[in-house]
């Protein structure tokens, strides 16, 4: 039940949050800078920070490019942004546990590992993408040019994208606080901004329960099953990553789900940032699938993109992931002592490094 009511809090908060921003436009208007790449990157945080969603995020990139108002060399960076937005919930589920410290410092080390990966991953296929785009006549960078080619080659027949199980099964709760929401608000953002409201207060008291109830009874029964089983290795625990993300067609839901299972210690959190890459790469099947039923090619190079930045980042972190897990690790610790130190990474994160990157890369795009 607790589970249950923590999905569609989740779905709750998504559907408030997305039709507030349709409503208000700023969705759209969120992306009006493209040009620049960094802002492109950020606005693509941005959107999927607001509908809980990097497959929404995608296709209303897609259907830019497909309409003239962005470039392809452009949307890359949005899409990149987009994984970046999509690991913010888990942050929020993990300030959820502040009440208690360690559960509190071990759910906020999962969320930061998520963040990290795709952070450090960005940081490393952004300047190479920006600086090998300038050499290009159409500016597109080298990732860009390959998931196009690949496009090209592969050529396939148009799927049908699937629903969403958990999207079908929460569906009661969402239309009774999008009913209850156009109830009781006089305009279309407001119902929004109010079902949004319900979803977080769903969250918070699902998150409760189960925490609750992972450390007692169930604790018991699951731990081992999930130690000696599905959590075993690095290599599984990245297997039901990409797994559980493509059954449930979300990453915000699998990622915000491993949180309080690593908070309240029924996972370790050496196996969350390996589920947390598999999640990564899961999403990016929904966006394949619903790339295939789009005949705009644009549609599949971005898919594709999105596959080849994630299938990168594991390339480089999987050998190397004792960095993010050292650093993940550290930073949890401090903000488990001081909560102080989880909202200065937010700020810095989603405040401080937007603002520098921006003014950066308008210095580099004037000079050029």
């Amino acid at each position: 039940m607790c589970l249950y009511l923590f999905l569609a809090a989740l779905n709750v908060l998504g559907a408030g949050l997305g039709t507030f921003g349709s409503d208000s436009d700023v969705l759209t208007r969120a992306f009006a800078y493209g040009q620049n790449p960094f802002i492109a990157l950020m606005a693509g945080v941005l959107v999927t920070m607001i509908v809980q969603s990097s497959s929404f995020t995608s296709a209303l990139i897609v259907t830019l490019v497909a309409s003239g108002e962005m470039t392809l060399g452009t949307a890359v960076f949005a899409i990149m942004g987009a994984n970046i937005g999509t690991a913010v919930t888990g942050v929020i589920v993990a300030l959820a546990n502040v009440r208690i410290k360690r559960n509190f410092r071990r759910s906020f080390t999962a969320a930061l590992m998520h963040d990290l990966f795709n952070i450090l991953t960005v940081l490393l296929i952004f300047p190479v993408e920006w600086l090998t785009g300038m050499f290009h006549e159409r500016g597109y960078g080298i990732f860009t040019r390959l998931a196009a080619w690949l496009a090209d080659l592969i050529g396939l027949e148009e799927v049908a994208r699937p629903n969403s199980p958990i999207k079908t099964i929460t569906a009661p709760v969402v239309d009774a606080a999008n009913w209850l929401g156009a109830a009781l608000m006089p305009t279309t953002a407001a119902a929004g901004l109010m079902v949004a409201g319900i979803g977080l207060l769903l969250m918070f008291t699902a998150l409760v329960f189960m925490v609750q109830n992972l450390r007692g009874a169930l604790l018991r029964h699951m731990d081992g099953l999930f130690r000696t089983y599905f959590f075993r290795t690095d290599a599984r625990a990245y297997g039901v990553g990409v797994v559980s993300t493509v059954l449930v067609q979300s990453s915000s839901i699998t990622s915000s789900l491993m949180v309080p299972l690593a908070g309240a210690g029924v996972v370790r959190l050496r196996r969350v940032l390996p589920f947390m890459m598999g999640a990564n790469l899961g999403t990016t099947v929904t966006s394949v699938l619903a790339a295939t039923a789009n005949p705009i090619a644009a549609a599949m190079t971005v898919a594709l993109f999105h596959v080849i930045f994630n299938l990168t980042g594991t390339a480089i972190w999987w050998p190397l992931r004792v960095i993010p897990l050292r650093i993940a690790t550290w930073y949890g610790r401090l903000a488990g002592q001081h909560i102080r130190y989880a909202f200065l990474f937010l700020i810095g994160v989603f405040l401080i490094v937007p603002l520098v990157g921006i003014t950066l890369t308008e210095f580099f795009i004037r000079l050029r």
